[in-house]
This record gives C-alpha cells, structure tokens and sequence, in this order.
C-alpha cells in the first residue's frame, strides 16, 4: 500500500512540475513585441510585410517559426533577424506563442 501511495505522490509531483515548466505565450511575446508591437498590430522595422501577426491564423504562426527556426524561410527580408529568434525555440513555445499571439486579433 506505501509503494503505491509513493508511486502516485511522484507522478503528481512531476505531472506539477511539467505544468510549471509549460510555456507562457505571453511571456515568450515580450520578446517579439519589440518589433511586433505589443498588440501584434506593428509591421517590424524594415519589413516588407504588408501585414501584421495579429492576423495570423495559429498553424501559419507556428509554420513560420518552424520554417524561421530550420533556416528554411525568409519571408519579407526578415529571415536573418527572425533565424536569430526562432533558434531557441521549442514545439510548445512556438504552440505557445501562436495560442497568445491569436488572442491579439482585433
């Protein structure tokens, strides 16, 4: 009966643990924010977008992150500055940021 009240005592500490550990969109986009803007509404200095993330659907946010991450895309010169961003992100964080950067949607 101890082993088994242990074993669950430690899933519920790590199931805790991996919680804490998720990322935060919105934290993640403090970063971005300097060039998006703190609403996704700003197209980054130097751009050639002719839109703003903000308008972004949720899998072309986390496509380009994915693509901007494997060096793979280079949309509207922002490929370089973007690499740099992207590198250190993971799968959640990108899921992440995607979930918080919808929710800017005007």
């Amino acid at each position: 009966y101890k082993r088994c009240v242990m074993k669950k005592l430690v899933l519920i500490c790590l199931f805790g643990v991996v919680s804490l550990m998720a990322a935060d969109g919105a934290v993640l986009y403090k970063k971005c924010a300097v060039c998006h803007g703190a609403n996704g509404d700003k197209v980054p200095p130097g751009s050639k977008a002719t839109s703003t993330v903000n308008t972004l659907s949720k899998d072309k946010i986390v496509a380009d992150l994915k693509g901007y991450k494997a060096k793979t895309l280079n949309q509207f010169g922002a490929g370089p500055l973007m690499y740099a961003q992207a590198a250190n992100l993971s799968e959640e964080d990108m899921i992440a940021l995607a979930d918080y950067i919808v929710t800017l949607k005007k």
